[in-house]
This record gives C-alpha cells, sequence and structure tokens, in this order.
C-alpha cells in the first residue's frame, strides 16, 4: 500500500500496481522525491510530537522509506508497513532507518496496545476503498484498519493520514469507519482553493479531543473540536484565480512561520520576502 506522493490510478491492487519497475520508478524521481518529503514534514507536523523526546512513529503505506527518511532526520524511530514486496526491497536496498513489515494493513495492526507514539500515512489508506478481491468488503477493511490502530496508538496520540479522495462518498465512507472504531478528529485541507497544491489530511486523535490544526493557506480561525465531528470547510486563500500557490508570498510566509514553531532559524519576513528577483545581464 505505498503512497507515492502522487494521486494513484487505481489498476488493479496496490502490491500488482507497484511492481519492481513502478517502484524504482517514482523511487528516482526528483519531484515524487520533493513532494513526498513535504507531505511527511507536514503530516509529521500535525501530530504534535513532544519536543524532548524521540518518538516511535508508525508508517502506513511506507513504501520505499521516503516519508521514514524524513522521520529519521527529525531523530524519531519508525516501523513501516507495505502491501508491495518491490517497495520494500528498495527500501532495503537503501539502507532505511526503520524497521519493515509486509502486511495488507486491511487485515488489521498487528502490534500491541500503546505500541506507537503516533501514525502517519502518506497517499495510501484509499487504497482500502477498493475491492481488489471477491472477499473485499470496504467497509470492514477500513473499520478493521482504524479500530487495530486506535488500539496500537498510545493514549493522548495522534494519527495523521493524507489520503486522495475519488469524490465525496469516499471520503464520508473513510471517516465514518474511523469514528466507529474510537476516533475523534477532523479533515484538515491545506490550500483548498488550489487544484494543485490541496492536500487533504486526515486528523485523529486517540481517547481525547483536542483542537483541529488550521490548514494551510486558509485564513480562518482555530475551530473547536467537537466529537467525532469531520469537517473540510475552509475559507478562501487569497491568491489571484490562475496562479500557482507554491512559492506565492503567503505559501513562503506559511513555510517559514512552520519552521519558527520547530524551533529552526529562520529569516525575518520582510517586504521583499516572497518578491521575485530581476534577471541580471
Amino acid at each position: 500500500m505505498a503512497g507515492s506522493g502522487r494521486r494513484p490510478e487505481h489498476r488493479g491492487p496496490p502490491e500488482l500496481f507497484y511492481d519492481e519497475a513502478e517502484a524504482r520508478k517514482y523511487t528516482q524521481n526528483s519531484r515524487v522525491v520533493e513532494i513526498q518529503s513535504q507531505m511527511s514534514e507536514r503530516a509529521v507536523e500535525l501530530l504534535g510530537l513532544p519536543e524532548d523526546r524521540p518518538c516511535l512513529l508508525l508508517d502506513v503505506g511506507c513504501g520505499s522509506g521516503l516519508s521514514g527518511d524524513y522521520i529519521s532526520e527529525e531523530g524519531h524511530y519508525w516501523i513501516g508497513m507495505d502491501i508491495s514486496p518491490a517497495m520494500l526491497d528498495v527500501a532495503v536496498e537503501r539502507e532505511v532507518e526503520g524497521d519493515l513489515l509486509l502486511a495488507d494493513v486491511g487485515h488489521g495492526i498487528p502490534f500491541r496496545p500503546g505500541t506507537f507514539d503516533g501514525c502517519i500515512s502518506i497517499s495510501a489508506v484509499q487504497w482500502l476503498c477498493n475491492a481488489d478481491k471477491k472477499s473485499h468488503s470496504p467497509p470492514k477493511r477500513l473499520y478493521r484498519f482504524f479500530s487495530t490502530l486506535y488500539t496500537a496508538l498510545a493514549r493522548g496520540s495522534r494519527a495523521v493520514l493524507q489520503l486522495y479522495p475519488e469524490n465525496s462518498e469516499q471520503l464520508e465512507l473513510i471517516t465514518a469507519q474511523a469514528m466507529r472504531a474510537g476516533f475523534t478528529g477532523g479533515m484538515v485541507v491545506d490550500y483548498p482553493n488550489s487544484a494543485k497544491a490541496k492536500k487533504f489530511f486526515l486528523c485523529l486523535f486517540v481517547g481525547t479531543s483536542g483542537t483541529l490544526p488550521k490548514g494551510l493557506g486558509t485564513e480562518c480561525a482555530n475551530e473547536e473540536l467537537h466529537q467525532a465531528k469531520f469537517t473540510n470547510e475552509r475559507t478562501r486563500f487569497r491568491n489571484a484565480k490562475g496562479k500557482s500557490v507554491k512559492k506565492s508570498r503567503d505559501w513562503i510566509l506559511e513555510k517559514k512561520e512552520r519552521r519558527r514553531r520547530q524551533g529552526k532559524e529562520v529569516r525575518a519576513d520582510t517586504k521583499y520576502t516572497g518578491r521575485k528577483r530581476r534577471p541580471r545581464f
């Protein structure tokens, strides 16, 4: 159930779609690697991990370990699960620092209660909505996944699942099974009015209710989280129609602020921030 950092075309089950050739192709694609890194960074940020200690995270649909690379860079430990042997073979060749497990998460998360301090998943959960075999029931597979994930996570932790829903019905199916399993939380949508930059992050809370993080590229204030209330409505992102959101002034300011919250050194904001330089001759 590999997450490639791009919207997958559902041509059969993921273990067949992500064969050896496909696994190597996207792992060597610099554009895919960049997107995967950005989404992994955002997912880990949304976990709200403590800053004073390393954590053990579960990476669902870890693929060749691109998202795990970011987790390791941040000083955390991780275990990755994926259904594609080809993806995991590439991860082994790349000598990733996390432990790897070949498994179908639709059969459940096979770990003891409270094992993990958090969970991320990049571009993988929507695969559970496919009925690739006659025995597959998407609602049952989703519930099995969410109920066992809830058990495997420590109380007070979070799971952040980036996904590409095909439609509103699929999104409702996924969130309904998450609520049924005991999670609270909601949908965080980054850049909701951008066709290219828009990203869905299902942010789930285990055992506690908190404030749902604000999506990037939005102007809304923090919203109070209600029990098992999932929302994806955000105010409009101020950007001229047709312009790319990425690399805009607002995008740069959001990224700088995010790095400040992580305790990293960032240059001060000025009127020149995000302004394009004129070419020199």
